[in-house]
């Protein structure tokens, strides 16, 4: 009978690669260090192949490690899920859901979500990591997190998803710029202005790049906000115009007075939030689940210019 690894061997490789240290690694597996250095020893012996550089400053896997590591974390992933499925306890999403939330999407539809959670399933527990999409998505693809909220476009064919809503995103203005004085905002009107944007990595980047690229506007890269809060008070002083989506508005601009929200004429301006999780996960039932209660609860919870899907 062919070599298998256990799942304790997988256990001790996955921890050695997010703790980046042996003896971090084995109190987190509750084991003792040369037991979980022997253990995997005894995996790379069998397997014939390095999984572990000892030798650099900080231990961390090789590429046939690395290689391995997605392979291990999903069978640890369907492991838990057997375990999960063979309970009678299941909450009916698994237990335990490890979510990721892009920055823009987070803080400003998931309070909703939450709040349909534990009424829906009151003993489901939820591990939140927030993260830029570009960083989600390997997490996910990884088995780091069970799936993520984040906008379109996935750059990653192994992920597989269901749109949750549509949301306007609206260009922000100063209050004393010229424009602010205008109902609509034709794109050509943009040539010249400074559009401001948060970092590389977030679809909103993505946006403001596209439009600048079509409007002649200038990219002020120089001015990256690291959050909608910090880009907002950039433009309530005039620095620069910024995009902003239905939801942040709807949570954070009632007192704004600053800062005008105006719609582009000849430009319509939306995203799409979807729930994103591997291909081939054990708990894809669970994620359509989950998306199901997402846009219900936004569907109760109206928010202006944003659209729960149906289906």
């Amino acid at each position: 009978m062919p070599y298998r690894p256990t799942h304790r061997q997988l256990e001790y490789l996955v921890a050695v690669a997010d703790h980046g240290h042996f003896g971090a690694a084995a109190r987190a597996c509750h084991v003792s260090q040369p037991t979980l250095s022997a253990q995997l020893k005894l995996m790379e012996d069998r397997l014939g192949v390095v999984l572990i550089d000892r030798g650099a400053a900080t231990v961390q896997p090789t590429p046939a490690g690395q290689a391995l590591l997605p392979l291990a974390r999903s069978v640890l992933e369907t492991l838990d899920e057997l375990v999960r499925v063979a309970g009678a306890a299941d909450s009916g999403l698994g237990g335990l859901i490890r979510l990721g939330v892009a920055p823009t999407v987070g803080p400003y539809l998931l309070p909703a979500v939450l709040e349909a959670l534990q009424a829906e399933v009151p003993g489901l527990e939820l591990y939140i990591r927030e993260e830029r999409p570009v960083q989600l998505e390997p997490a996910v693809r990884d088995g780091a997190l069970d799936c993520a909220f984040t906008p379109l476009p996935l750059r990653d064919e192994r992920l597989m998803h269901e749109e949750i809503c549509r949301e306007k995103i609206y260009l922000g203005i100063p209050a004393r710029h010229p424009l602010a004085g205008l109902a609509e905002i034709p794109v050509a009107a943009l040539g010249g202005e400074r559009m401001l944007t948060l970092g590389r990595g977030h679809r909103l980047y993505d946006e403001v790049q596209a439009l600048c690229a079509v409007s002649g506007a200038a990219m002020g890269e120089d001015y990256e906000g690291t959050s909608l809060d910090a880009i907002r008070q950039m433009v309530s002083i005039g620095m620069g115009l910024s995009l902003f989506p239905a939801a942040y508005v709807a949570s954070e601009f009632g007192k704004e007075r600053r800062v005008v929200l105006r719609e582009l004429s000849d430009w319509p301006m939306q995203r799409r939030v979807v729930l994103a999780w591997r291909a081939g996960s054990p708990r894809q039932l669970h994620f359509q689940r989950l998306a199901i209660l997402a846009r219900n609860a936004l569907s109760s919870a109206v928010l202006e210019g944003v659209e729960p899907m149906t289906g």
